[in-house]
Order: C-alpha cells, then sequence, then structure tokens
C-alpha cells in the first residue's frame, strides 16, 4: 500500500510538472460568494454565454481573482462581453469597469456601448495595450484572459508589463488568465498554437515589480497534450489553462 501512494504521488508530480508548473503559491482561492454567484447565473446573461460556462467557470475563476463589489477594474480586451457582464454585476453599482478594447478592432467597442443600457458602471476606452493611459484613475484590479500570449505577438512586454503595474493603486491586482504551452516550449507557440508557457509569464510580470499571491488549476486539463492551436475543434474549451493573480506591492 505504501508503494501504491509514492506512485501515486509521482504520478501527480510529472503531471503538475507537464501541465501548469507555475510553482508556488497555490492558495487555495475563496468560494464564489453569493455576489458573484448571482453575477454568473444572471437571466441577462446571453444564450451563447451561458453555454460556454461549463468549460470557462466564470464564477470559481472569478472568485480566484477576489474581486469584491465597488471596486473599479480595467478588462483588457472585452471582447464579445463574455466576463464584461459577469464583472459589471459583481462589481455592482458603486463599482467600475473600464473597457479597453483595441481600436483595430471597433466591433469589441459596439459590443460595450450596446451594453451601456444595462451596465452603466461600464466604459468603453479606446486603447492600444501598451499605455492603458486614457484610464482616468487608477483600479483596484487589471483583468486578462487568454491574451496575454497575443500581446506578445505585437508589443513590448516589458512595457506593457510596467504600465499595468503604473495603472494599479498600492495593493492592486493583475488577473491572468492563459492557455499553456508544453513545458520549454517559452514563447515559441504564441502565434501558431496561442499559448505560453506559464513559467515565462510568471518571469516576465515578476520583473514588472509585482509579486505572485495565488496561483489556480480550476481550468486545468492534464490531458492536453500542449500541442495543439487553441481553436482547433478538438481542443477548443479543454486546454489546460493556468490562472496567475500577481499584486503590486
Amino acid at each position: 500500500m505504501r508503494a501504491y501512494k509514492i506512485a501515486l504521488a509521482a504520478g501527480a508530480a510529472i503531471l503538475l510538472t507537464a501541465g501548469l508548473a507555475v510553482a508556488q503559491p497555490n492558495v487555495h482561492a475563496p468560494k464564489p460568494s453569493p455576489v458573484v454567484m448571482a453575477a454568473a447565473a444572471d437571466k441577462g446573461r446571453p444564450a451563447e454565454d451561458t453555454a460556454r460556462d461549463e468549460n470557462r467557470k466564470p464564477a470559481e475563476v472569478v472568485a480566484v481573482s477576489g474581486l469584491k463589489p465597488g471596486q473599479s477594474i480595467i478588462e483588457l480586451g472585452s471582447a464579445n462581453g463574455y466576463y464584461t457582464r459577469v464583472l459589471a454585476k459583481v462589481l455592482g453599482p458603486k463599482g467600475k469597469l473600464y473597457a479597453l478594447v483595441n481600436a483595430a478592432r471597433p466591433q469589441s467597442g459596439d459590443l460595450v456601448k450596446a451594453l451601456a443600457p444595462e451596465y452603466p458602471n461600464v466604459t468603453l476606452v479606446t486603447d492600444d495595450y501598451t499605455k492603458i493611459t486614457a484610464v482616468p484613475e487608477k483600479v483596484d484590479m487589471v483583468w486578462t484572459t487568454d491574451n496575454y500570449h497575443d500581446y506578445h505577438n505585437a508589443l513590448d512586454m516589458a512595457a506593457f508589463d510596467k504600465a499595468v503595474f503604473d495603472a494599479l493603486k498600492p495593493g492592486g491586482i493583475f488577473f491572468v488568465e492563459d492557455h499553456a504551452s508544453a513545458p520549454g516550449a517559452g514563447l515559441s507557440v504564441t502565434r501558431t498554437l496561442h499559448r505560453i508557457e506559464p513559467s515565462v509569464l510568471k518571469a516576465e510580470v515578476l520583473a514588472a515589480g509585482f509579486k505572485l499571491i495565488r496561483t489556480s488549476d480550476v481550468l486545468a486539463h492534464p490531458e492536453d497534450d500542449h500541442l495543439k492551436q487553441n481553436a482547433e475543434t478538438s481542443i477548443r474549451g479543454h486546454t489546460d489553462r493556468f490562472i496567475m493573480v500577481f499584486q503590486k506591492p
């Protein structure tokens, strides 16, 4: 029996090394609060969003971030508003969400504008992601999901991470969720497979002055071989995704 337990432990270690490999700390995130659960269950969310909830687990993911009502947040790349709606509901009437969209993708701006009547705490900001200077105040959180790897294909990442750092209040949170690449892939597949090695992302963000306070495997899929493009039919929605929560001292 003892040998069996040792074998199980070794197998688990191998899976961790092959998958997320984000190292310490891996602090258990709080369970979703009633506010977060209500935001994810909001009947106003479109059916195409809720159909993705089983894979994206919005309540659990927001709980990992620690976002609270009344805070302010910059959401990078609001796209179709999947998280915009949930985050705005969590923030409530006293909170603020700055939806930062790429000027090259006006359709994202149109989507955010359409949300305005139901989500008055959402403000559209058009920028190029490297500055984030159009946001008129320091915020409690900067949020990005499934996009950090893409920024590598167009931006100076040291300048980007520094801009995020400067946009936050002291103690503010940089929340990052992305698709994991295979160990050793580094930045070689950010354009082809649209993935990034977790340890590389971690090192970059720490270099900007952040500290890593929490990681989560809530979106982990250890069965993913990390060799497919994240939008391929066979893997879409089931990629091995990692979450890192960084804090500005």
